[in-house]
């Protein structure tokens, strides 16, 4: 007779755990934060066909880092539900913190009872009347789920991205000067230099704040050249700034 083998459930999540943070941290990084004008979402991705920058419902964005297919089916399976809710009752009931909630259940439930977790990182976000009022939700692949403080960074280096956006985020900046912070985060390599990162690397999009209804749109092609350029201007004057602060007080 053969034997079988035990192992703790302890065991078994913490192996589910390290294999599913072993995987999303291969993913390229994404970066969402709160700015006078609305929520931005800025990823790093060469596909132009396969997005990691969604539209879920009225005033409520999706951003995902992982396995494509499994987040495609999260966010798929939320729009459905954001539909549903909104027909059945109210466009006003459906928010970005009743959708979190939703996939906190069904991640939770697929790490717990799957021999597979998910590899995915997800943000849900939901724009307000003003950047207080934002609502920036960040869920892992075990159903955790974190409100985060106006900005947040999933992927790979989510860390290093974490500690740039915390040092110069504002929520009153206007559009440009909160890409011009995602550009700088994403382009750290962590060892203090920075990388080139070009428009057919990024993927943008905004949560519009003064846009009636649906305010979920795509920055692509001669915009986001332009907004590439102001940004790129943005921190150029910021960097002459902090070479001439230095050089007075060493004087």
């Amino acid at each position: 007779m053969a034997m079988q083998f035990y192992t703790s459930p302890e065991q078994i999540m913490r192996d589910r755990a390290e294999y599913a943070r072993k995987n999303i941290s291969r993913g390229r990084n994404v970066v969402a934060l709160s700015c006078a004008d609305g929520v931005l979402f800025v990823a790093e991705n060469v596909s132009s066909a396969l997005h990691k920058l969604y539209e879920l419902y009225d005033r409520i964005g999706f951003a995902a880092v992982g396995r494509y297919n499994e987040f495609e089916n999260l966010r798929t399976a939320g729009v459905r539900m954001a539909d549903l809710r909104g027909y059945s009752y109210d466009r006003r009931d459906v928010n970005a913190a009743s959708l979190a909630k939703a996939y906190a259940q069904t991640l939770g439930a697929i790490f717990s009872e799957q021999t597979k977790p998910f590899e995915v990182e997800i943000c849900v976000a939901g724009v307000g009347t003003s950047p207080q009022d934002d609502e920036l939700y960040r869920l892992t692949f075990d159903g955790s789920i974190n409100d985060e403080p106006g900005y947040l960074a999933m992927g790979g280096q989510a860390d290093q991205l974490f500690g740039v956006l915390e040092e110069g985020h504002d929520f009153d900046a206007p559009l440009v000067d909160s890409f011009a912070l995602a550009l700088r985060a994403l382009s750290n390599d962590g060892n203090g230099s920075q990388r080139e990162l070009t428009t057919d690397v990024l993927e943008v999009a905004v949560l519009e704040r003064s846009r009636p209804g649906r305010s979920f749109r795509r920055i692509q092609g001669l915009a986001l050249e332009t907004l590439m350029s102001s940004a790129e201007s943005s921190n150029e004057s910021g960097s002459s700034d902090e070479e001439s602060d230095s050089g007075g007080s060493g004087s």
